[in-house]
């Protein structure tokens, strides 16, 4: 037999080669040539695979027939396993069995390693694939025994109820290494009873059974080895939980006594053997439990504890050598991927991939990762994945640490293909503290940085605690700036004894004493007082049961600083971050807190979240509209009352805003209705796409949206007259537009968990209440001119579309121009909107004359908006240049452009609604009515007043 030629290897290792090569010759065993070019490499870095030779003397054939130059492949692996177990009638048959194959795979798969045939993701898929296969097989055979004994458990349905085996850690994220124990979970989806012969068996006993039997199939050590090294403590209850579990048991522990470290086990579960449909059903129940809907910041403080754990094993053990558990080591890149997911994953459910390697560039993809912070991640995690493995593949034992030997050095410098050590040792140090330094950046405890700056302030904590006498607690408050100090002090006692806080669980009082210091610090720093305390205190009670926003503040002083600088501004703000302290996120990033985004940057953002979301699950699709609107809202609030922008831009982001929900809706409206019915047909027998528009009307038409304003909507279409869809169902164009406008209402107007989006008023329809809800482009330019009142005119003047079809948008705008520009009679033109404008004000203004009604009273918003409809109707037919903006200011210039107004009344009308509009807009976020005191705006209510008297000659 022509020997290896090894001599290239290093001394020590050569020696080692040729010693296992002795050893080969004088087994008789045979050698096939194709393996000889590899055989050196892989013997120096594996006794393991050396031995194996010595034991099976037809490895080197079934190697090279093997094809290993290929990964393995899923199919025809499990072809394979299902023929060598086909007439195994013994449970010890089938350990030796398996045994056999998971030595000759495991053989192939170090050599493609050490050869460098296959890298780290085909290695530790093939492992994966691997363990995944003879699970399955082994429990295949081992149920079909099992019923034959006992019966075959049956679900309500009839069908056969199976053992669901869940795999968790490196496993269930198909990361498995050369040597890893596999953590398994038990479940099954039904209970019931078999009736045996002599006595009865429920289910239970039945999986517990099974259960037991696979794990000694395959953890057992024989005369052949083991398969895997099987660990169930993940299971519910750990090792005094029961093997096996139903899964609405499992579900209700979860529910009521899941720990936070078990959240993180779940992050990597995955059905792999038995019933894979009813483990995929398991796991969407089990989601709520791993994935928080809000943003949970407590995890960075659980996983620091965690951390804090394995380092005090890590030192009590000196196991600084480890590449997994060590500073800088596998764990701590898993516990930075994991940060992210289970703060993040609830919204992004993108981010629920189990494996590391996946998620990295998601992290990117989400901005929660710098580009070079993820590439930096992932090459160090690659690395240090890599010496893990060669460190294994020696013996084929579980151990991560670094050898503490020359020959171990040696071997190891030569498997990861480097010829010095030192070269080596440099990398694997530069790997390790670009770790040590990300996951400090991203699990830091902020309170220690503090503290390592300027001291912890451990008298705040005393006085929130109720341990300092009152005159020190108030003059502490006092000496931090707090303004109305006795008063925050009394609310504060009031807060910390009340029951809400006694009532909180050990781990929420914790977060809830670390936080209370901080914002007393930045209530002071800010020189805030009682009011501001009082709104703080409403928001923590109202998140004192989800702790985890407590944590995210906790976690991030800037956003402690906004929360209490916008609760000082406004009311408003505060009570939304209470009602929805979801939106706590928006104040992480202060660049994009105050920097509203341009429409098409709206229509985008919605737009990708929305993608985020499965196309028929319209309950989480109105709740990504409903959080995204409120995220802006909070955004275009935060901007105004800090100054940022000016009240034009406050009502172009939130009219923006509203477009591009709109868009959206519509779109979440019509696919449905299409994949349903078809599409409606045109005059000319083609399919509209969608021939349908949303109107907007009042503010929303007028580019003046406000903090709480509804929305006035009109729906037209203009589809053919009696046509019919095109689909299986088919329905008239009328009824499909009827739906399609009923579910854009829905859609928008629906209370869920996160609100409604906006009130919806469709009044302003043709015949209003009594119309129908869709009007056709024909019968709505019939109405407009033929029947529609002086008012619905005046409506029309601050009416556009909104959201809809392009050529439906053009031929509304026809219409509208045509109305607009319609010949009228002055005196009655003039009388209809005097009366109007009188009946508005005996109805709705201010009765005692004493205050202002910024809207409704005589010197008004609503004299204005008048005035300029007014002039819109009167003069369009010979200016249709009149019809072209939908906006009060644009108009008002327009009119003074064409002399119709004079400049200096134009600017005064401006003047006034500008400072009337900016004026209603800070009452709203003050949570005030839009009225002030008589003596406010008293000369520009009298300017108003005498241009309305001249404009109408009164």
């Amino acid at each position: 037999m022509n020997e290896p030629q090894y001599q290239s290897l290093p001394d020590e290792l050569s020696v080692l080669v040729s010693q296992h090569w002795q050893h080969f010759v004088e087994s008789g065993n045979a050698m096939p040539a194709a393996l000889h070019d590899d055989l050196p490499r892989v013997w120096a870095g594996s006794d393991y695979v050396a031995s194996q030779f010595l034991r099976d003397p037809e490895l080197g054939q079934w190697l090279v027939d093997s094809e290993l130059s290929q990964p393995l492949e899923a199919e025809s692996l499990h072809q394979q396993v299902r023929e060598q177990l086909t007439d195994c009638d013994s449970e010890d048959e089938l350990k030796r069995r398996v045994r056999r194959l998971r030595h000759r795979h495991m053989v192939r798969i170090i050599w493609r390693d050490l050869a460098g045939i296959g890298d780290y993701h085909s290695t530790v898929a093939d492992l994966s694939l691997l363990a995944d296969t003879l699970i399955d097989e082994a429990l295949a055979l081992l149920y079909r025994w099992a019923c034959e004994r006992s019966g075959t458990p049956t679900a309500p349905d009839g069908k056969p109820v199976q053992l669901v085996v869940l795999a968790m850690g490196k496993l269930g994220a198909r990361e498995l290494n050369l040597s890893s124990d596999i953590d398994l979970i038990f479940a099954y989806e039904h209970e019931g009873e078999l009736e045996g012969e002599r006595r009865s068996q429920t289910y239970h006993q039945f999986f517990v059974r099974l259960g037991q039997q696979l794990i000694k199939v395959l953890d057992q050590t024989t005369a052949d080895g083991f398969v895997f090294r099987v660990d169930m403590r993940l299971r519910p209850w750990g090792k005094s939980g029961v093997l096996s579990i139903g899964f609405d048991a499992m579900e209700g522990y979860y529910e009521t006594q899941g720990r936070e470290w078990e959240r993180y086990a779940l992050i990597k579960m995955r059905p792999v053997a038995g019933d894979l449909k009813a483990g995929a059903r398991l796991l969407k129940r089990l989601n709520p439990f791993v994935y928080r809907r809000y943003i949970d910041y407590g995890a960075f403080q659980s996983l620091r504890e965690m951390k804090s754990l394995i380092e005090r094993e890590v030192n009590r053990k000196g196991m600084q050598a480890d590449v997994k558990l060590g500073a800088g080591g596998i764990r701590e890149v898993e516990f930075i991927v994991q940060a992210f997911q289970l703060i993040r994953g609830g919204q992004l459910p993108a981010l629920r991939e189990p494996n590391l390697i996946k998620v990295l560039p998601l992290l990117v993809e989400q901005e929660l990762l710098p580009d070079d912070v993820a590439d930096e991640l992932t090459d160090a995690y690659l690395f240090l994945r890599d010496v893990e493995h060669r460190l294994q593949a020696v013996g084929d034992r579980q151990t991560q640490r670094l050898p503490d030997d020359q020959l171990g050095w040696q071997r190891l410098t030569f498997a990861m293909g480097f010829s010095e050590r030192a070269a080596f040792e440099r990398k694997l140090r530069r790997y390790r503290e670009n770790v040590r330094h990300h996951f400090s950046q991203v699990i830091a405890d902020p309170e220690q940085e503090i503290d390592a700056a300027q001291g912890a302030d451990q008298e705040l904590l005393d006085l929130w605690l109720g341990e300092l006498d009152d005159a020190a607690a108030v003059a502490q408050l006092q000496a931090i700036g707090v303004q109305d100090a006795d008063a925050v002090y009394a609310r504060l006692n009031t807060f910390r004894d009340g029951r809400a806080v006694e009532n909180m669980q050990a781990i929420g009082r914790e977060r809830l004493d670390r936080l209370m210091p901080l914002m007393l610090e930045a209530l002071g720093y800010q020189g805030h007082g009682e009011t501001t305390a009082l709104r703080l205190l409403n928001f923590v009670e109202a998140v004192l049961r989800r702790s985890a926003y407590i944590a995210l503040l906790v976690e991030n002083p800037g956003a402690l600083t906004q929360l209490v600088k916008l609760s000082g501004a406004s009311p408003w703000i505060a009570e939304r971050l209470a009602l929805h302290p979801v939106l706590l996120d928006e104040l992480l990033d202060v660049r994009t807190l105050y920097s509203p985004p341009e429409l098409a940057e709206l229509d985008d953002e919605l737009r990708q979240q929305l993608l985020r979301v499965a196309e028929d699950d319209l309950e989480q699709q109105m709740e990504v509209l409903r959080n995204f609107k409120q995220a802006h809202l909070l955004r275009v609030a935060a901007s105004e009352v800090t100054e940022v922008l000016p009240l034009m831009k406050v009502s172009d982001y939130l009219t923006w805003l509203a477009e591009s929900i709109l868009h959206q809706v519509v779109m979440l409206a019509w696919e449905p209705l299409v994949e349903r019915h078809g599409r409606p047909s045109r005059d000319n027998g083609q399919p509209c796409n969608p021939d349908f528009v949303v109107v907007g009307y009042g503010k929303l038409g007028g580019i003046e949206l406000g903090h709480n304003s509804d929305l006035d909507l009109v729906f037209l279409h203009d589809a053919a007259s009696g046509g019919m869809t095109d689909g299986e169902k088919s329905v008239s164009n009328e009824q499909f537009y009827a739906r399609l406008g009923q579910r854009i209402v829905h859609i928008l107007s629906t209370r869920t968990m996160s609100g409604q989006l906006y009130e919806v008023d469709t009044r302003l329809r043709p015949s209003g209440s009594a119309g129908l809800l869709v009007s056709s482009m024909d019968a709505f330019e019939k109405y407009q001119l033929n029947d529609a009142w002086t008012w619905e005119h005046q409506a029309l003047v601050r009416a556009r579309v909104v959201a809809g079809c392009s050529r439906s948008r053009q031929r509304f705008d026809e219409i509208r121009h045509k109305v607009l520009c319609a010949e009228r009679d002055q005196t009655k033109l003039r009388d209809d909107v005097l009366a109007m404008r009188s009946k508005m004000v005996d109805h709705l203004g201010d009765k005692t004359g004493e205050q202002f009604h910024l809207k409704q009273d005589p010197g008004g918003i609503v004299d204005i908006e008048f005035m300029v409809q007014y002039g819109v109707l009167r003069w369009a037919s010979s200016h249709g240049e009149l019809t072209r903006f939908t906006d009060n200011v644009r108009l008002l210039e327009t009119l003074a452009a064409l002399d119709i107004m004079s400049a200096q009344d134009a600017g005064l009308l401006r003047e006034a609604y500008l400072a009337y509009r900016s004026a209603a807009h800070r009452a709203s976020l003050r949570k005030e009515k839009s009225i002030v005191d008589d003596s406010q705006f008293r000369d520009l209510r009298e300017g108003v007043r005498a241009i309305w008297k001249h404009w109408f000659d009164l």
